[in-house]
């Protein structure tokens, strides 16, 4: 049995949130070329959105964490499940992240780049649930505040599934 899912932000709302970031970021690193790097596998399609709006050169990487499973719970354990390709040794790094929830994977992420020397380190993310932080993160780019319930849909997943929404949506 499927579970119960209510729209929380629609397609439209979603689109111009990334619209308004890509916006900010373009402006704030013009001439910079910057790395962006995505968190997967959450941040694929909020970041190909993005990307396709930043009106600057830039260059892309990914890196697999994980801290969930297949439950609704963090572990609290963060995995790296794959490396950088890209040097981030004196570069401006843009982390993109689906959803800040504890923290912990992000700042664990943002722990580890920043002993590799970047020139800076900023987290952009789709959306935050403030509710559940552990760890103290500063979103430095952000489209929306959630409530904590279990969200879905555009990239963010249950166990592998609802990542093709196009709306966010929570799990009742």
């Amino acid at each position: 049995m499927s579970p119960k899912l209510k729209k929380l932000i629609k397609s439209q709302e979603i689109d111009s949130a990334v619209q308004r970031l890509a916006s900010e970021i373009s402006m704030d690193y013009r001439g910079k070329n910057p790395l962006l790097i995505g968190i997967l596998k959450g941040s694929f399609i909020f970041m190909a959105d993005l990307v396709r709006r930043l009106d600057m050169p830039l260059e892309v990487d990914f890196v697999r964490l994980s801290s969930y499973g297949s439950g609704t719970e963090s572990s609290g354990k963060i995995r790296m499940l794959g490396r950088l390709s890209r040097p981030v040794e004196g570069r401006h790094i843009i982390v993109v992240e689906d959803i800040v929830d504890t923290g912990l994977t992000v700042d664990y992420l943002i722990r580890y780049i920043r002993r590799k020397n970047p020139a800076s380190a900023v987290l952009c993310a789709l959306t935050e649930k403030p509710t559940r932080r552990k760890v103290d993160v500063k979103i430095d780019y952000l489209g929306f505040t959630v409530p904590d319930k279990f969200i879905v849909g555009y990239g963010i997943d249950w166990n592998e599934r609802y990542r093709n929404l196009p709306d966010i949506c929570y799990i009742e």
